[in-house]
């Protein structure tokens, strides 16, 4: 751990008498904070891993069981993309350790899980569960990028027709029960449309679908799944359908994902980032490179800052390795870094300052200034805590500035946030004799964290000297004797 003397500019001043809030005469603490570049692992944002991506070896098949790539900084989610046919192989019979054996290496791991569960694939002829055609539903067969192909190895069912629409509401409605609402879940994907479950047939069987299918696909999804956040792909709006699905989506409180970024380089290496603005500012959207390969095989990849561009444009709050993911880090280790200073939101506190004295019958205040350096919005909320401790780590004080939320926290160009500043107030904890005083005369640790409302740290902060808890070490606070003593 890098020292706080290090990183820290740190002062003991003075406080003038024209100083807002401040006695004439009183010590002040004054810490500035330098960010310390690490990458964070935080709620609703981080890059997120392919478990399964389709095919069920790619990406993190390959991985041995024990190995969970602990050295890939700035994963918070592990995704799980997989045909329900591998879920629900006879109807009604459900076959969970498919999910639960992969998430349970990560969940132990402290991540989180997101799901696709697709109907139509390019690999396989039964994506949907063959049993759904024999009950009448009906398909077609096609050979991948041709179209409908009497004699196509694969099939993809009708996504209008009611047999399958009634097979797929009671499967969702199982996978429901299990995980809507599960804080394992970070998120899932409407996957039931279009080839590989991104809403569009032109790998598959090229018959074009309405903006009613979509809606109907999304009202299955929304039917079921009342908390845990869905996910609209952009490719919703492809085969003529235009923003109208988009915003249906929007309207409906789904989140964004565009899985095409660098399929195509140059000034087509994404194509909307004008739905963005529907949703950034309320959940978090997720971006999806192309198979990191192919992208680089074609010429599209170069130096990967494309994909950089893309999630300052999107104001992404997730960013996906689509690729072996060891690989991908050694070939891209820069990228990864800058990505991670932005991704998401970061908080910097760039000055806190507290007196450096208080009486043991007096009352304290904090001031601290924040800026969020990431490019969206600090969605889960947050508010910044005062910590005491004493010199075992014993906590003997928490105070809780509850008038600054950092949700609210503008977000700006890189290097261009803007600042907010906060002083409060806080009454020293209830005392009814001095056997029960918990600040007693002499010298404590003061950390900084940012959390509930009830103090209990939630968010990575870029600051040295965590106690391994999301508090960090910013200085020290003398207690003195009761006044007039």
């Amino acid at each position: 751990m890098r020292s706080t003397e290090n990183w820290f500019v740190a002062a003991v001043c003075i406080a003038l008498t024209t100083a807002v809030g401040l006695r004439a005469g009183e010590k002040t603490v004054v810490v500035r904070p330098q960010d310390t570049g690490e990458a964070l692992a935080n709620p609703g944002m981080g890059w997120v891993l392919h478990h399964y991506d389709n095919i069920a070896f790619n990406y993190g098949g390959e991985l041995a069981p024990s190995d969970t790539v602990d050295d890939f900084p700035g994963v918070t989610v592990v995704y799980l993309r997989i045909a329900w046919s591998y879920l629900e192989p006879e109807e009604g019979r459900f076959v969970w350790s498919v999910l639960d054996t992969a998430a349970q290496r990560w969940l132990d791991k402290g991540k989180q899980i997101a799901l696709r569960i697709s109907c139509s694939e390019s690999f396989m002829r039964y994506a949907t569960p063959p049993w759904v055609e024999k009950a009448g539903a009906k398909g077609y067969n096609f050979t991948p990028r041709t179209g409908v192909d009497p004699n196509g190895p694969y099939w993809e069912p009708d996504y209008d027709d009611p047999v399958f629409l009634e097979k797929l509401d009671h499967f969702l409605a199982a996978l429901a029960d299990r995980y809507d609402g599960n804080p394992e879940v970070a998120f899932i994907d409407v996957g039931s449309v279009g080839v590989w479950g991104e809403g569009h047939t032109f790998a598959s069987t090229r018959r074009p679908y309405t903006v009613d299918t979509i809606r109907t696909h999304i009202d299955l999804h929304t039917r079921h799944f009342k908390k845990t956040l869905l996910v609209a792909n952009d490719d919703f709006a492809l085969h003529d359908r235009g923003r109208a699905t988009i915003e249906y989506a929007a309207q409906q409180g789904l989140s964004l994902r565009d899985d095409s970024i660098l399929v195509q380089g140059g000034e087509k290496a994404y194509f909307n980032a004008d739905f963005a603005p529907l949703f950034w500012r309320k959940v978090p959207v997720v971006l999806e490179s192309e198979h990191y390969g192919p992208s680089l095989k074609r010429g599209n990849w170069k130096d990967g800052s494309q994909y950089l561009e893309a999630i300052e444009k999107y104001h992404a709050s997730y960013a996906t390795v689509h690729w072996w993911p060891r690989e991908f880090l050694a070939e891209n280790r820069e990228l990864v870094r800058e990505i991670n200073l932005r991704l998401g939101y970061r908080l910097q506190l760039t000055e806190a300052s507290w007196p450096s004295e208080i009486p043991v019958d007096g009352s304290l205040w904090f001031a601290t200034t924040w800026r969020n350096a990431g490019v969206a919005p600090c969605l889960p909320g947050g508010h910044p805590a005062l910590t005491i401790k004493d010199a075992q780590g014993g906590i003997v004080g928490v105070f809780v500035d509850e008038g600054l939320d950092m949700r609210k926290l503008a977000v700006a160009e890189p290097g261009q946030a803007p600042s907010e500043s906060r002083k409060a107030d806080f009454a020293l904890p209830l005392v009814m004799d001095e056997r029960t005083r918990p600040l007693k005369p002499g010298d404590y640790e003061v950390y900084v964290s940012v959390g509930t409302a009830t103090g209990t740290p939630k968010i990575a902060l870029p600051l040295p000297d965590d106690d391994g808890h999301h508090r960090y070490r910013l200085g020290r606070l003398t207690v003195t004797h009761a006044t007039g003593q």
